[in-house]
Formats: structure tokens, C-alpha cells, sequence
């Protein structure tokens, strides 16, 4: 079954230097000591903040991950994104992010095994774009 600890689990086993931290529901995965930008979050809870998809459902949570815009475009298009295009509150179905679509964050409810199979290469390319992040702005601290 795929639930929030094997998701946890698979990215703290498969991607190096990961932390993460708890707050408010979420749990946010950072590469290293990066904690400003999380590559990928999981939201178990609903809150004040978090109504659209409703999470307050048994077992359900959304998985969220920062692509490339390419990637992004290629999964979703190039138009304006308009929330009523999905529904938010659907389970196992890849859609834009209803809140940070636009800085390319893309969402999933619950995802099944065909589903996660699929996002596992969004989940790598959301990584090494945390790290080349990191990378970059080292080296820019450091002149």
C-alpha cells in the first residue's frame, strides 16, 4: 500500500542528504540544511489553510512536487491554469498544484502504484533541482 511512510521512506532511502520536518500537518523534504525551499511535501491533514482537497477523509493525503517548467508544461500546458479545471479532491490523479502551480508544483491525492511508478521521475527531477539550488547559491556564498 502506498501511504504517507512509504513515500517518506522511498525518498529518505533513494535520495541522499534528504531532511525533513514536520509542521502543521506537512511534512516537508529538503536537500540538506536548505529549509526554504522543500523539493516535495506531503499534506495529511486539512486546516484553515487546506480546504480544497479535503484530507480530513481516512487515509487520504496529498502528495506535492516542484518540477521544471518544461515538465510542468508538458504535463499540464501552457494556458493559464484555472482551478476549475480539477478536481481537487480527486484521488489518484496527477494535477497542478491548486495553490503553488505557479511556482510549478504539481499534486497528487493518495496516489495507487501505477500513479506513484509514474511520479517517481518527478520526484528525481524535483530533487536534483533542490540540489543544483543548493549547489548554486554555495558557490555563490562563497565569493
Amino acid at each position: 500500500m502506498i501511504d504517507e511512510s512509504f513515500i517518506t521512506n522511498y525518498i529518505a532511502d533513494t535520495f541522499a542528504d534528504v531532511q525533513s520536518t514536520i509542521n502543521w500537518g506537512y511534512t516537508f523534504f529538503f536537500y540538506r540544511d536548505d529549509h526554504m525551499h522543500a523539493f516535495a511535501t506531503i499534506a495529511s491533514t486539512g486546516n484553515e489553510h487546506e480546504k480544497i482537497s479535503n484530507l480530513d477523509r481516512p487515509g487520504v493525503y496529498r502528495l506535492n512536487i516542484g518540477v521544471s517548467r518544461a515538465t510542468f508544461q508538458s504535463l499540464f500546458g501552457t494556458k493559464k491554469f484555472d482551478a476549475g479545471d480539477y478536481d481537487f479532491t480527486a484521488l489518484d490523479v496527477i494535477m497542478p498544484h491548486p495553490d503553488y502551480s505557479s511556482q510549478n508544483f504539481l499534486c497528487v491525492l493518495s496516489p495507487g502504484e501505477a500513479t506513484f511508478a509514474a511520479i517517481r521521475p518527478l520526484l528525481a527531477e524535483a530533487y536534483d533541482i533542490a540540489v543544483k539550488r543548493y549547489h548554486r547559491r554555495k558557490a555563490t556564498d562563497a565569493t
